[in-house]
């Protein structure tokens, strides 16, 4: 008789494209920083931003817009306009929803790790209901290195008082996420949210929420 896998010590889900349809909000806000300059958005253009900390993200913006020494100035500009954004509203990606209910039923730890900054995360999660559903929720802006340091989710095992380790879940739709992961030791599930995105470095990939994949790590 096979042995039912066992429940994980704790489960941490990245924010954008990975727990919330926020992906389309940064699209649209970053769509709205080229328009402002008569520069198409490209979808390789979305690609080399999915997942990026506010660094990268700056100095890939830098290039783009041909703006060199503007990274901080371009990011606050970005951030201004996916606050704005979100305020047209967010949906929870699909499975989202029953996966957190279920997961909380049965007391397992759950942890939210972003690399957004948090005033976004929060209010995002307070759109969709849900601001109460986890025990820890960090900001890769509130530690010393961002996605794809290990340093979020090394801190978010920290506050959730589990030892960071395989028996940890970590939830990523993107490259930088599923590395952060990683590298902090976690057994990582790579959701894709963008076609042409790969995630090669995560120990199983899921379609969605919903697939099998996610509910038999998860032992539900």
């Amino acid at each position: 008789m096979t042995q039912a896998p066992a429940a994980p010590d704790a489960v941490i889900f990245d924010n954008d494209g990975l727990l919330l349809d926020t992906e389309s909000v940064w699209t649209r806000a970053e769509q709205d920083l080229f328009d402002r300059r008569g520069l198409e958005f490209t979808p390789a253009d979305k690609r080399e931003l999915v997942g990026t900390s506010a660094e990268v993200a700056g100095e890939t913006l830098e290039r783009r817009l041909d703006e060199p020494g503007r990274a901080g100035e371009l990011i606050e500009e970005l951030n201004a306009l996916v606050v704005a954004e979100l305020e047209h509203g967010v949906e929870a990606m699909v499975g989202a929803r029953d996966l957190l209910q279920a997961l909380r039923q049965r007391g397992t730890p759950i942890g939210l790790v972003s690399n957004s900054p948090l005033i976004f995360v929060r209010r995002s999660l307070e759109i969709v209901g849900f601001h109460e559903s986890f025990d820890v929720i960090l900001s890769a802006h509130e530690v010393a290195a961002p996605k794809p340091a290990p340093d979020p989710y090394l801190e978010a095992c920290k506050r959730l008082g589990v030892e960071p380790g395989p028996d940890v879940i970590a939830l990523e739709d993107s490259p930088t996420g599923v590395a952060a992961a990683r590298a902090a030791g976690l057994t990582v599930i790579g959701v894709p949210s963008l076609d042409g995105i790969e995630l090669d470095e995560a120990h199983a990939i899921a379609e969605s929420l919903l697939d099998e994949v996610v509910s038999s790590h998860l032992a539900l």
